[in-house]
């Protein structure tokens, strides 16, 4: 399968192109060039004006569609939850498990395995612990039944039965030790402080010791303030901490956004944070207008999608349209160590392409290669 999308605003991760054609060969990126420069015989589909950038990246996200994998951690879930994210021009993500029960956080990894073997090319980069070794203070909407101390027995049976498949561990770093730190990273799992109430000492210190990350920052965590900066203070502070956040507006208020990017810069990426509605197991959700609640109405997740996040980025945060589509593609594809795959649109990419209008509204994506476009847009010509 090779083919060329032409007629289409590029944005490459480093340069927005026009009058060029992006040509696609199996499931990667071939070329960019010059639209007067395609070969005459190859199939050329005609986007009709739209944007094209990479293929948006969620690393924390537990459902769509009306199916919640913290509830239902299976195989099909997931299948499902990966088509509608490409609909909303996601095309890869990491199904999110919070502090749960011991038999869900192993169904969790066991099913982001036998996923991603039944689906090589499929969009799910893995799974997100999220939790269960948190602070009980900062617990946020997780269930206090389910937290525990670090237990090594209990990680190594994760990666065990993972192979993999676990990338991502949300832990508190005043729980953390170094036992499961120097495990957790030696098994290249990405370790992001959240649900914590570290001082600013102990935040620094997990950033110099292993920590990469901070999961939805201000949420969940201690506040910077005057006399102890918190956790918040600590990853403005570091030079290395990457830190995702949830640009809906309610999570957060926008102006923390812009001050945190302008702070942070290429270490600020967008999550979601999106759950769906359930009315049963330990997470019960409810969608309240433009967030999602549990049972006692405390806030435990967002009804956002990828490109929402971009588009709030763009006209309420004040973000550029070029840095926003970053946040959500090629920074968060550097914390998980796949920049040299995924977050551009470049020769030797992943062909994940995410297509939207100037309203920012999805309109399709490429999929490991395939061209999924809603009509009537689109002509192909042979």
């Amino acid at each position: 399968m090779r083919y060329a999308l032409t007629n289409a605003i590029l944005h490459t991760g480093y340069a927005e192109l026009l009058h060029h054609a992006v040509i696609i060969s199996g499931d990667q990126i071939e070329a960019v060039v010059p639209t007067a420069e395609l070969p005459a015989d190859i199939a050329v589909h005609d986007l009709g004006g739209l944007h094209v950038a990479p293929g948006l990246i969620d690393l924390q996200v537990y459902g769509a569609d009306q199916v919640l994998f913290s509830t239902h951690p299976t195989v099909a879930v997931l299948a499902r939850m990966q088509a509608a994210f490409c609909q909303q021009g996601t095309t890869h993500f990491l199904a999110t498990m919070p502090t749960n029960s011991p038999v869900l956080m192993r169904e969790a990894v066991q099913a982001g395995k036998a996923f991603r073997q039944q689906h090589p090319n499929g969009g799910l980069l893995g799974v997100h612990l999220e939790g269960p070794y948190i602070s009980h203070e900062k617990k946020g909407a997780h269930q206090a039944e389910f937290i525990r101390v670090p237990d090594v027995a209990e990680l190594r049976e994760w990666l065990h039965l993972g192979e993999g498949a676990l990338r991502m561990l949300t832990m508190a770093p005043e729980v953390a030790t170094p036992e499961a730190v120097a495990l957790l990273r030696e098994a290249g799992v990405v370790l992001s402080a959240g649900h914590t109430n570290a001082t600013y000492a102990q935040a620094t210190t997990a950033f110099r010791s292993g920590f990469t990350a901070a999961t939805h920052l201000f949420n969940a965590m201690s506040a910077l303030t005057g006399r102890e900066p918190g956790v918040v203070g600590a990853v403005y502070d570091s030079a290395i901490a990457y830190a995702s956040i949830i640009a809906d507006g309610v999570h957060c208020d926008f102006a923390s956004v812009r001050i945190s990017q302008k702070l942070m810069g290429e270490r600020l990426f967008l999550i979601t944070d999106a759950v769906a509605e359930s009315p049963e197991g330990a997470y019960q959700f409810r969608h309240a207008g433009d967030r999602f609640v549990d049972r006692q109405g405390t806030l435990a997740g967002s009804a956002l999608s990828m490109l929402q996040a971009v588009r709030n980025c763009v006209q309420h945060v004040g973000i550029s349209l070029a840095e926003s589509l970053r946040m959500a593609t090629l920074y968060p594809a550097r914390v998980l160590g796949l920049e040299n795959h995924l977050g551009l649109v470049a020769p030797g990419y992943q062909a994940s392409l995410c297509l939207f209008d100037d309203a920012l509204e999805a309109h399709g994506v490429v999929f490991a290669g395939e061209l999924r476009l809603a009509p009537p847009l689109g002509a192909e010509r042979p």
